[in-house]
């Protein structure tokens, strides 16, 4: 199978497996028990604790570990005061639009920032949040669809001359491109383990220590009483590992995926109705999203399957949804176009053999079309 959509998930590396292993079988130990398995627990995740933390530049202390980036997304927004304003940008990720949208029906002001043809989040939308003074602004840092990159580095800094908490979304952007926590200017970012070959069921919301955060789960004193449960010791290693190779071998990885990029988009051009969303955005390295005039994506994307290629419709978790993406609807992009979307996001083992490939049985199919 040529897979080709590593922004829904990667698979596990082996080293990062290997690292888990032991805490699978023969590390079973509470990380809460005194005796010697369950401070050996704990010794673990404190070191997958800094792993993480010195690849996004934070404070061990400032990561949170959850299940994943849909819960760090939700935990974020318990830091909202009571009847206090939320602003999100136009291309979230269900689990920051969907818990906002309760939150508006809990009687929050909900604002919701525009973007331009590109994706990306206008300098007018700020402003006018900037008027608004909402208590908290949500925008990812890479969007999961189109791969367009945010300015969340100046658009934080605006917002937080004027006292606005921002987080970001960076669950797309960790191990693609550098994450800075300190230099992004933010006081909360959500991270996930099984976007940069680690195990799925495991994230992070990394937090400024002055943002009062509120537990989703309550029942124990887990992650500085954050988040109650005992913690999944073996993942939350994995989580560790994949973060330390993704900080040794970003540069490698960078390069080598956006060659793989290069190669794709040169060779789509030259299929006829095709469009390349965002694709005047600075995007991610990896991601490329199209559109094809007369074909539907869904269709398209289970014909690839037949012929052993695994690309993306659009966001994993909106699967089987027959709406057009409300990403592309807020580009501007017509509804029938947007509904012939498919994304193919390149990982680290892909190769150029593969590309070419795909692209021959991509124009073969449209051909037939």
């Amino acid at each position: 199978m040529i897979y080709l959509d590593h922004n829904a998930t990667t698979a596990i590396d082996d080293r990062v497996l290997e690292a888990m292993q032991p805490y699978l079988s023969k590390f079973y130990g509470n990380p809460s028990s005194l005796y010697r398995h369950g401070r050996m627990a704990r010794s673990a995740l404190d070191v997958a604790r800094e792993q993480v933390a010195a690849l996004i530049n934070a404070q061990p202390s400032q990561v949170i570990f959850t299940s994943g980036g849909t819960e760090a997304n939700n935990l974020a927004l318990t830091a909202l005061p009571v009847a206090a304003g939320l602003a999100i940008s136009a291309i979230e990720h269900p689990c920051i639009t969907e818990p906002a949208q309760r939150l508006q029906n809990q009687g929050h002001q909900l604002t919701t920032l525009a973007v331009d043809s590109n994706g990306v989040i206008t300098q007018n939308a700020i402003n006018k949040i900037i008027k608004t003074k909402p208590a908290l602004v949500s925008m990812m840092l890479a969007n999961n669809e189109t791969g367009a990159l945010q300015p969340i580095a100046e658009y934080a800094q605006q917002l937080g001359a004027q006292g606005i908490v921002v987080h970001t979304d960076a669950v797309q952007a960790l191990g693609k491109i550098p994450v800075d926590f300190k230099q992004l200017g933010v006081q909360l970012m959500t991270l996930s383990s099984h976007k940069i070959y680690g195990p799925k069921g495991c994230g992070a919301l990394v937090l400024d220590k002055s943002v009062p955060i509120k537990p989703l789960l309550l029942g124990g004193g887990q992650e500085q009483g954050l988040r109650a449960g005992t913690e999944n010791v073996a993942a939350i290693v994995g989580f560790g590992k994949a973060a330390e190779l993704a900080k040794a071998e970003l540069i490698a990885r960078q390069a080598h995926t956006l060659k793989l990029r290069t190669l794709l988009e040169q060779g789509l051009s030259a299929l006829p109705g095709l469009q390349i969303f965002a694709e005047q955005a600075p995007r991610l390295p990896n991601t490329t999203q199209v559109g094809i005039t007369g074909m539907d994506g869904e269709m398209l994307l289970m014909k690839l399957d037949q012929k052993g290629v695994a690309v993306s419709s659009g966001s994993a978790c909106a699967s089987g949804a027959r709406e057009p993406s409300p990403v592309l609807l807020a580009m501007g992009i017509d509804a029938e176009l947007a509904l012939s979307a498919i994304r193919i996001s390149v990982g680290k083992d892909n190769t150029d053999t593969e590309i070419i490939k795909f692209i021959e049985l991509l124009t073969a199919l449209l051909t037939q079309h």
